[in-house]
């Protein structure tokens, strides 16, 4: 089987995910979660506690959840739906927290969740779905014509990033997030770590917030082709931490197209202290891609984390190629 083949297996189940959690709602239901693919909703996404539209997962039956839990699974490698549902779940201990210490703001409700489908997912033209709530943004974008899925902007945060008190004590969603990059930066020689330090202090959120498209085009920061072999492992080991919360398939593509890139093309950007329980930001930056981190909020316990495509978040390049190449097909044929 071909990686081609891998995909349009991956995208196959994606489709039939999705129908069969439509099949399963009421007309009312349908409604909620169903927008037109071209909706300008598709590219509003966030990470913020907020209400959203879409159809949230507490008003969902247990046989509706268990169809969108496989939609989500469709989406997501073991460890990356094991993170996403620890988010999820998350929402639970921080309401808890918040309680406690009398600042509760927002509701804390994992059935706050909301889920959000493009498109038709069963016909031939381009579909998409969302799972969306505070700290979790899973973007999919689907051509059922060529089984090409594109899985940006992919949204991973967590409040606490570590839980200091009560059962969950200890519980650090995103600590590899934080460690692997905070052993490369051990590694880095003082020269270096200059060279790598871009912002004087640590920036208040991930610079490109929510936006709908990446306008970060300047590479910052230390070049991979100024690391040693031991950085560059680290690096790349930081990097498939972000690519490998989707399923094998989709993360060899990325794997791939960053290779063809040149990995010595790739730029690794700091700010902040290189102390846990400090605040910190970093970034990494490929000619096709951008991972973002950063945690400064509540005294430095409260992580932003984002893998995204630099030109082909919600499959806009790929569009504009596929799209081209049709109609110079369809004029070639009236020619």
């Amino acid at each position: 089987m071909t990686k081609n083949d891998v995909t349009k297996t991956i995208a196959q189940s994606m489709a039939k995910s999705a129908s069969n959690l439509m099949s399963s709602l009421s007309q009312s239901q349908l409604t909620k979660i169903t927008f037109d693919f071209n909706s300008k909703e598709r590219y509003n996404w966030h990470y913020i506690p907020k209400t959203r539209k879409g159809i949230n997962r507490g008003e969902l039956s247990d046989r509706q959840l268990t169809l969108a839990n496989s939609l989500m699974a469709s989406g997501l490698s073991s460890m990356g739906l094991a993170k996403a549902n620890q988010i999820i779940n998350h929402e639970e201990i921080l309401g808890q927290i918040e309680n406690l210490q009398g600042v509760s703001i927002h509701d804390r409700d994992s059935g706050l969740y909301t889920q959000s489908i493009f498109g038709n997912p069963t016909g031939k033209e381009p579909w998409g779905w969302r799972l969306e709530g505070h700290h979790l943004s899973l973007n999919y974008t689907i051509l059922n014509s060529t089984g090409n899925i594109l899985p940006t902007p992919s949204f991973f945060g967590a409040n606490p990033a570590e839980v200091k008190t009560g059962p969950s004590k200890g519980l650090r969603i995103l600590a590899e997030e934080e460690d692997i990059a905070r052993n490369l930066v051990y590694k880095l020689t003082p020269q270096q770590l200059e060279i790598a330090t871009i912002y004087p202090v640590t920036p208040t959120d991930i610079i490109t917030r929510s936006s709908s498209h990446v306008e970060l085009k300047v590479q910052l920061g230390l070049k991979a082709s100024q690391m040693s072999s031991e950085q560059k492992d680290i690096l790349m080991q930081l990097i498939k931490l972000y690519i490998d919360k989707k399923p094998k398939a989709l993360a060899n593509q990325a794997l791939s197209k960053l290779k063809l890139d040149g990995i010595d093309n790739i730029y690794f950007a700091w700010a902040g202290f290189a102390f846990h329980d400090q605040p910190h930001y970093y970034r990494i930056h490929t000619p096709s891609f951008l991972i973002e981190y950063d945690n400064i909020q509540d005294m430095a316990n409260h992580v932003h984390s984002v893998w995204r495509d630099i030109e082909n978040d919600f499959g806009e390049d790929l569009f504009c190629l596929l799209y081209t190449s049709a109609a110079a097909d369809e004029r070639s044929s009236v020619d």
